[in-house]
């Protein structure tokens, strides 16, 4: 098999049935294999589940599209939208609320210029917000990826982002 058609794709960039087909042609979806572990490796590879790979799965495993979606729509860990490469979590749990956590997403928003639940154009960071991250003592604290970073400060954060790694 040609290893070029089924190299990870950029987060950005929309895969092509070529790729999808190259992809599943690898994984071999059987009707009874397990769905979510396809999923899993599916998005792991682009970054999201795009709706044609999903059309895709639903043909070579006939399970029908619905289904699939429910699946995908029940579990937090599914994306269909690509997302940033570094998933910025803003805990507002209630050390860090009452420790000024409002204005590090305020700060986080205004830097990047994005809303909860979104990505940056470039898709280099995707924003969401957690109930906790069980690090109150270093409250206010967001996380990047696996890397927490607490007891912040606007201005910190503003450096943060601005020197974090592609």
């Amino acid at each position: 098999m040609d290893q070029t058609n089924t190299a990870p794709v950029s987060a950005a960039a929309e895969p092509s049935h070529d790729q999808i087909q190259a992809l599943l042609d690898q994984l071999e979806p059987r009707p009874d294999g397990n769905l979510i572990g396809l999923l899993q490796q599916v998005q792991d590879h682009f970054g999201y589940l795009p709706a044609p790979a999903l059309a895709q799965i639903s043909r070579r495993t006939r399970i029908p599209l619905s289904r699939i979606y429910g699946v995908v729509s029940f579990y937090a860990q599914f994306y269909t939208s690509p997302r940033g490469r570094h998933t910025i979590r803003c805990c507002r749990g209630t050390a860090c609320h009452v420790r000024g956590a409002g204005q590090i997403l305020d700060s986080i928003k205004r830097t990047l210029k994005i809303d909860e639940d979104q990505s940056t154009p470039d898709l280099k960071f995707y924003l969401e917000t957690v109930a906790c991250l069980g690090t109150c003592f270093l409250a206010p604290v967001i996380m990047i990826n696996e890397q927490y970073f607490g007891k912040l400060t606007t201005q910190r954060v503003q450096t943060i982002l601005q020197d974090y790694p592609d």
